[in-house]
């Protein structure tokens, strides 16, 4: 199995996928286009929760950095005058730096990832969706930024006008992307934001071709018709789909199993159950009616 993942969601699920498929049958594919550089260094959020999660160090209350990790380092630059657009924690900046060595030498960031996965351990596998650029840009009444100072600088708070993704026509599927797409017959799109965690994966040239005749599922990142968290809903209104389950299954395409929270007021073909996960048992209950249900189809 193939996963679609972001940065909140879709790793809380893979928290009880773990638990019940050996490595070998789970594979992770991630958003790249909410990287950025920080203080010399590549930080790619999204895969980076999904490492920690896989590795079992994830910060499981805020669901991003390493759980119990420092600020030192952040805290002296601030103390500096150097201001940083995202806080780093002092292990999270270690590997960041372990990466952007590898790549500053000439690595691809695929090449990065499988030696981060490989140091922290982790037997499934983790690709990045493109070792090429791929920026998701908000464009706002004070002007075009990119995701991480729209929804860490200026705290998600301005109007979005529209979204765009720079450099995704240039871009191509990493070669552990499109390997695995020639390998793996069911591909879940996790319950991430369809916008700008989903949607970058699957607008990469030649996904949506390649995913026709494979059995895809989805994961609605929506509870009773909102976000559990993240902006989803301003950036499905600035998409113009209605910020609900309609407006998800809109945005995804091709889904042969839609799942919805049983709050949903989705009224199309599909699969309820609670879906908010809230523990590591709620996350193993999902993935465990999730798992049945496929093998069932």
């Amino acid at each position: 199995m193939i996963v679609f993942s972001g940065g909140t969601g879709t790793p809380k699920l893979l928290l009880g996928l773990k638990e019940l498929l050996a490595p070998d049958e789970l594979s992770v594919v991630v958003n790249t286009a909410e990287d950025t550089w920080i203080s010399g260094n590549l930080v790619t959020p999204d895969i980076d929760t999904v490492l920690y999660t896989l590795a079992g160090i994830a910060d499981e209350e805020k669901w991003w950095g390493i759980k119990g990790d420092s600020f030192k380092t952040h805290d002296f630059l601030h103390s500096l005058g150097i201001e940083e657009s995202l806080a780093l924690g002092d292990r999270d900046r270690a590997i960041h730096i372990f990466r952007s060595n590898l790549i500053r030498r000439g690595a691809s960031l695929s090449a990065a990832i499988d030696a981060l996965a490989r140091a922290l351990c982790i037997k499934q596998k983790v690709v990045p969706m493109t070792d090429d650029p791929v920026s998701t840009m908000i464009k706002t009444p004070s002007g075009e930024m990119h995701f991480q100072d729209y929804w860490v600088g200026q705290r998600g708070t301005p109007e979005v006008l529209s979204l765009r993704l720079k450099g995704i026509e240039n871009a191509r599927p990493s070669p552990g992307f499109l390997e695995l797409l020639d390998q793996e017959d069911v591909v879940l799109l996790g319950p991430s934001n369809p916008v700008t965690s989903i949607g970058p994966i699957l607008a990469l040239p030649g996904v949506r071709e390649r995913l026709k005749n494979k059995m895809i599922v989805s994961v609605s990142p929506l509870v009773g018709d909102r976000p559990v968290s993240g902006p989803a809903a301003k950036f499905m209104a600035a998409c113009g789909v209605p910020a609900n389950d309609e407006g998800v299954r809109s945005l995804l395409g091709k889904v042969d199993i839609f799942v919805v929270d049983e709050k949903s007021s989705y009224q199309g073909d599909c699969v309820r159950m609670s879906t908010l996960m809230r523990t590591r048992t709620e996350s193993r209950e999902v993935a465990e009616i999730l798992l049945k249900r496929i093998k069932c189809v």
